[in-house]
């Protein structure tokens, strides 16, 4: 019987110590200090386990990929990597986990508790972890610091995922296409790619998505909700994380840079679709017309071609896009707004990437090259579209006279010679 309650959330705990320890994820209280590096932590065992990061000590070992950990419940659930073993259900909607408090962090999506209010800006979370989490985004702090390139990070996992990025281990496989990826849960989302399941719908359009996170994303699209402005242009974002990417378009910093070319990006999610210009990679096809393409979003797009759907429409002239950025984009023309200036004319624009291609014009870069003939291209679409020249391919006819042409957009021109436009 759990007999001590948490006056503050209501928690119920079974020993009165315990209650002690918990009452600190309301007050804030780190009695136990590192002596290395001075972090602090609410429980001795916490800061026991933290003193492993400085030591390096990994005493628990998997005996079956030799991988080692720090903490023995880790290999635990290590282990059922192996084994596929997902023993705890969700009685809502049936999704199974490798650990007892992954069910009980999930079973927060079904009844929307947030228990843990931040101090600062009154934000809640569903877990004290998320808040302790949270509150660095208010005080900066970045306590784990990368040996090969210095970058810092708030949290100690998130710097062992950067680790990867230098080492270039991949250690989770796809099973049916052999992609490999840093993370289990990046696999888990990737072979919803093979097998079309979005179990996230939207209560308001339906909808569906493959992440929860998504999901929540989209949904600020009904609300408006954009919390996380930007200091410099007053643009806003729903995550602080899509504002932390977007001051990059500010200062020019792109930390991420191309091991074959050297191009830098801004972004590790656009290196990563960049390095399939190299490799040649497209891994998701049109199956009504077979057309291969490296972005699952570039697919959901090219099908529209085949369906005509434009469900994003402006509210100002009625004109209607198949994607939510080409709206955004094309409301620029009637709000006139270009925030991003050239630091060497002074040119503005309405969008980053229009003032880094803008840009070349200045360094006269073209990195693009045709491997045919050699001609050079600033951008990659401009490459894409020259190769079509030495191919003959011409993928968009039209319906009316059977003419094919390179581009969508010329079609498009090529119709209004039948209806008079």
């Amino acid at each position: 019987k759990r007999s001590f309650k948490c006056d503050i959330c209501g928690k119920c705990c079974k020993y009165q110590s315990e209650l002690k320890v918990h009452y600190r994820t309301h007050t804030g209280e780190r009695p136990f200090p590192c002596q290395t590096c001075g972090k602090k932590f609410s429980h001795i065992s916490n800061l026991n386990f933290h003193i492993r990061i400085h030591t390096g000590e990994r005493p628990f070992s998997c005996q079956t990929c030799g991988k080692n950990f720090t903490h023995m419940s880790t290999l635990i659930v290590h282990k059922k990597i192996h084994t596929g073993e997902r023993p705890f259900s969700c009685k809502t909607c049936g999704k199974s986990f490798k650990r007892i408090h992954h069910l009980t962090m999930h079973q927060v999506i079904h009844t929307g508790e947030r228990p843990f209010p931040c101090e600062t800006c009154g934000k809640s979370f569903a877990r004290s972890a998320d808040l302790n989490i949270h509150r660095q985004t208010h005080t900066g702090e970045r306590p784990f610091s990368c040996q090969t390139c210095g970058k810092k990070f708030s949290r100690m996992n998130h710097l062992n995922l950067h680790k990867k990025l230098h080492t270039g281990e991949r250690p989770f496989s796809c099973e049916t296409c052999g992609k490999s990826f840093i993370r289990n849960a990046a696999l888990n989302v990737h072979r919803q790619t093979h097998t079309g399941e979005r179990p996230f719908s939207c209560e308001t359009c339906g909808k569906s998505f493959i992440r929860n996170a998504a999901l929540n994303v989209h949904r600020q699209i009904h609300t408006g909700e954009k919390p996380q402005l930007c200091q410099i242009c007053g643009k806003s974002f729903n995550h602080y994380s899509e504002l932390k990417v977007h001051y990059r378009t500010h200062t020019g910093e792109r930390p991420f840079p191309c091991q074959t070319c050297g191009k830098k990006f801004s972004h590790i999610s656009n290196l990563n679709f960049h390095i399939r210009i190299h490799t040649g990679e497209r891994p998701f096809s049109c199956q009504t017309c077979g057309k291969n393409f490296t972005h699952m979003s570039t697919l959901i797009v090219h099908k529209k071609i085949h369906t005509g759907e434009r469900p994003f429409s402006c509210k100002t002239c009625g004109k209607s896009f198949k994607r939510i950025h080409h709206l955004t984009m094309h409301q620029v023309i009637h709000t006139g707004e270009r925030p991003f200036p050239c630091e060497t004319c002074g040119k503005s624009f309405a969008r980053s990437a229009d003032l880094n291609i803008h840009r070349q014009t200045h360094t006269g870069e073209r990195p693009f090259s045709c491997q045919t003939c050699g001609k050079k291209f600033s951008r990659m679409n401009h490459l894409n579209l020259h190769k079509k020249l030495h191919t003959g391919e011409r993928p968009f006819s039209c319906e009316t006279c059977g003419k094919s042409f390179i581009r969508n957009a010329t079609l498009n021109v090529h119709r209004k010679t039948h209806t008079g436009e």
